[in-house]
């Protein structure tokens, strides 16, 4: 029993928590290595934009530098006397500085950033400071010098660098507790934006990657922390079955970004055929797609579910007088800018004294040898005597001096040989000092205008460094991509509709539809009750199901019509509804309530269709009208809890569809976004029209390919497309083009015969080019030569030639080379009017007098060809009545 108690207290005891207080060393220990971490590893400062490790490497690149190339692992050996770290850490550094292309000029294999290939060993590349980096980071004046680890040497405590460098380099580092992400700029915008800051302007600045690629920036926030920035590849399309990847986002690699597509193509989110990396100095990766597979849908993919696009969290962390602070990158810029004011005022007035010194010395060498004072020391025993003689012989005539003179300047008097002073010049001596005092005044004149002067120092960098350095990433404002919208539905959905499963591993049972993995499932059953849930192997949904399909998020042109029995002896509703979202895995009653409800008749309309269907009464007691039909377009679509309008009293013997039901819903205005080359129903952009679901767009390319597609808010479209219009297949085509194989100007105007198929209408050979092209019914057109001696010539197209086939040649204009064609003002033209009517699905018919008698109720689901008869669950038998619909 005693051993009991004490394994009880022991247990008691190494249960409970024990504070341990931290005493001695080990009190101060992670703080110092935390802040050493953070102030002389990870976080670059904010004057010059480096960490030490590379502003050591800097410093001993400019120790050894003599013009020539050095290797690296010298300068890395040389980098160590300064450093307190190994070899690999100082090479990996300078690494990632020449691949940044500003600060060194390099020679061998340094890595390549598209590829992540990595650089050769140190020992056989070779590096230099480039021409940039000695105009703008160097300068031992004005430098602050500190002592090294070991004392042994100096070394700098920031680099006086004249330029906006953590900015144009980025950078990212982990330390203890924070971290820091950097993005880099362009490097002509940020001379843009300084130069800006010193006029006293507003200014913005955006990240530039050296991967090229595309980047919204519409939530940078100043790279502040809270901001993301959304990359994505440059993709294009090579043909109807190759995408090609020509430029790739920021942090990534192509054998990444292959490895992604890889994956996801095993996943079957996306479906490829065959990925070439074909990338050497430029990014070329080929994607061949399956046949049958859209060029446009895959794009969307590859963003939805690869690394081609990425999102970055920027976070600037900067060392600002000993300490980390998070700042924007606006003001990051506006302080290395006023830094470089004073460094250049610093320069400046180190420039002015030196100058002042020269002439003061210059001034004295004249006046020493022009008056022979040199003479005076001829008798003097003593250099005490010398330099008061000096002394002496000088006072006469250093009335106009800047300053006193004191015995340092005389000692370099007596220094003066006997050969300078045989051979000089007084008009020589004279011109220098002149000299002298234009650069003074110049200087002075800096001084006086300092910012016009920064001003002007930030173009001469640009003119002299900025060309080659234009923008690489293009900015653009991304569409958000729905991932169930753009993905590979490889997966098969089944059912088993009476014991209430749903799944991809069903295969014995009814096919539904293809999906993903990513999908939801939306699922209604004959008790009147709905649910989503996700896709998944087997899930058990309830029985009698009726309905089942792949859910569509917000889709409001999906419209559901039903009739049901409210309750088991209740009269019928009949109503039409959509479901745009709601909780997965919860089940949603869409009857009145009523226990016992039951569903008579279902459809899915994914168009909102409206059929007409008869309802049909069994003959009890002096019912009259057993018949009669219902037609849904009648009925307002509203939302999925509505009750509906009611039907019958009684019970339903059968429900027949009578005809196809016609869409009920406005036909769609479709807008096209230049901004992100996207369709869209967001009123982003240009309105192209309203479109019902026969109409196409109608699209032309410079390369004179003509097509019309129906309007998908996926489509992709190409760069050099010219036209984009709402297709109305009346309206001629009217054309100029130079033909290569003739070399005469033709004009023809044309129809579409086959709008499923992609035609050229001009000729194919390579030299044949379109001039103009004009979709208005009598276009007028200015020629305007390339001879100034051929006067200018109006073409009334409609006049000039007839509406022939596509693949008409037309007629001759001219065979004189022409300068440009200017469209003029068309013709007037009414085009016929024809009146159409429309049906507002906001009407509704008050009254509507039925009949009633007990009828066999039945369900038509859309995924099956024959409506479902379900029998009744109970016979009702009622007195007639007349119900009024409403």
């Amino acid at each position: 029993m005693q051993e009991d108690n004490n394994e009880l207290q022991n247990e008691e005891f190494d249960n409970k928590e024990t504070i341990t207080k931290v005493t001695g060393m080990y009190k101060d220990w992670f703080l110092d290595y935390a802040s050493y971490v953070i102030l002389e590893r990870a976080v670059p400062g904010i004057k010059d934009g480096f960490k030490p490790v590379q502003r050591r490497i800097l410093h001993s690149m400019k120790d050894l530098d003599d013009g020539r190339y050095n290797k690296v692992a010298n300068i890395v050996g040389h980098t160590m006397q300064y450093h307190p770290h190994g070899d690999a850490s100082i090479a990996d550094a300078m690494v990632q500085i020449g691949q940044k292309e500003l600060l060194i000029d390099m020679q061998g294999n340094w890595g390549n950033i598209l590829t992540g290939d990595s650089a050769a060993a140190s020992r056989y590349i070779e590096a230099r400071l480039s021409k940039f980096a000695l105009d703008v980071v160097f300068n031992a004046k004005t430098t602050e010098w500190q002592s090294s680890y070991d004392g042994r040497r100096k070394e700098p405590v920031d680099l006086p660098v004249k330029f906006p460098m953590l900015l144009a380099q980025g950078g990212e580092g982990i330390a203890v507790g924070l971290s820091t992400k950097i993005l880099p700029h362009n490097f002509n915008e940020l001379i843009d934006a300084s130069i800006r800051h010193l006029k006293g302007k507003s200014f913005t600045i955006f990240p530039d990657f050296l991967t090229g690629g595309i980047a919204d920036v519409s939530n940078y926030s100043d790279g502040k922390r809270g901001g993301k920035v959304r990359v994505r590849a440059k993709i294009g399309q090579l043909d109807k079955k190759t995408l090609v990847i020509t430029e790739i986002p920021f942090g990534t690699t192509t054998s990444s970004l292959i490895d992604s597509i890889l994956k996801a193509n095993d996943k079957g989110t996306i479906k490829i055929k065959q990925i070439e990396d074909n990338t050497a100095a430029n990014v070329e990766i080929l994607i061949h797609l399956p046949p049958g597979i859209s060029p446009d849908k895959t794009i969307d993919a590859l963003y939805a579910f690869t690394n081609c696009e990425n999102s970055i969290s920027p976070l600037c962390c900067v060392i600002d007088n000993n300490k980390p602070v998070f700042i924007g990158v606006s003001e990051v810029l506006r302080r290395s800018t006023d830094h470089t004011v004073e460094l250049l005022k610093l320069e400046l007035e180190i420039q002015l004294n030196e100058l002042e010194e020269q002439w003061h010395f210059a001034s004295l060498e004249r006046i020493f040898i022009e008056n022979r004072i040199y003479r005076d020391i001829e008798e003097q025993a003593t250099w005490e005597g010398v330099i008061k003689a000096i002394d002496e012989g000088l006072k006469p005539h250093i009335k106009h001096l800047k300053r006193a003179i004191t015995e340092e300047d005389i000692v370099r008097l007596t220094e003066i040989r006997i050969k300078k002073i045989s051979k000089f010049d007084i008009d020589k001596a004279k011109q220098f000092i002149e000299s002298l005092e234009d650069k003074i005044a110049e200087v002075k004149h800096h001084l006086a205008n300092l910012i016009e002067f920064a001003i002007d120092y930030f173009k001469n960098l640009k003119l002299k460094y900025g060309k080659g350095k234009e923008r690489l990433t293009e900015i653009r404002l991304f569409d958000d991509i729905v991932a169930t919208k753009v993905v590979m539905r490889n997966t098969k959905l089944y059912v088993n509709r009476e014991e209430g499963f749903v799944g991809t591993s069903l295969k014995k049972d009814e096919y539904v539809d293809d999906c993903a993995d990513i999908d939801d499932i939306i699922i209604f059953r004959s008790d009147g009750t709905m649910m989503i849930t996700k896709v998944d192997a087997k899930t058990f949904v309830g029985k009698d199901i009726i309905h089942v399909a792949v859910f569509k998020k917000n889709d409001k042109r999906t419209v559901y019509n039903m009739i049901y029995r409210d309750g088991r002896s209740g009269p019928s509703y009949m109503k039409r509804f959509n479901v745009t979202g709601v909780t997965r895995d919860k089940e949603y009653d869409l009857t009145a309530g009523t226990k016992g409800s039951y569903v008579l008749y279902f459809t899915a309309n994914p168009n909102g269709e409206a059929e007409t269907v008869s309802i049909l009464l069994r003959a009890v007691g002096s019912i009259k009208k057993l018949k009669w039909d219902v037609n849904f377009s009648d009925l307002a679509i509203k939302g999925r809890s509505s009750k509906g309008n009611t039907v019958t009293k009684y019970a339903i013997k059968k429900i027949e569809l009578k005809s196809e039901g016609v869409s009920t819903l406005k036909p769609r205005k479709i807008w096209f976004d230049e901004t992100v080359q996207r369709l869209n129903v967001d009123e982003r952009g240009e309105l192209l029209g309203e479109f019902k679901g026969e109409d196409r767009l109608l699209i032309m390319t410079q390369k004179g390919v003509v097509k019309t597609i129906k309007p998908e808010l996926t489509t992709h479209f190409d760069s050099d497309m010219i036209v984009l219009e709402k297709w109305i297949p009346e309206k001629p085509i009217s054309a100029i083009y130079y033909d290569g194989e003739k070399e005469r100007y033709y004009v023809k105007r044309f129809m579409i015969d086959n709008p499923n198929k992609e035609e050229i209408f001009i000729s194919e050979h390579p030299k044949s080019q379109l001039e103009i092209v004009s979709t208005d019914y009598r276009p007028m057109a200015e020629i305007v030569f390339s001879k100034r001696s051929i006067e200018n010539m109006e073409v009334n197209l409609e006049e000039f030639i007839a509406v022939k086939g596509i693949k008409a040649q037309g007629n001759q204009l001219t065979t004189d080379k022409i300068k440009v064609v200017n469209m003029l003002e068309s013709l007037p033209y009414e085009p016929p009017v024809v009146e159409e009517v429309e049906v507002s699905d906001e009407e509704i018919v008050d009254s509507f007098p039925l009949d009633d008698v007990e009828i066999k109720p039945s369900i038509i689901d859309k995924n099956k060809v024959k409506p479902t008869i379900i029998p009744p669950k109970k016979k009702i038998e009622e007195d007639p009545d007349q119900i009024t619909l409403f």
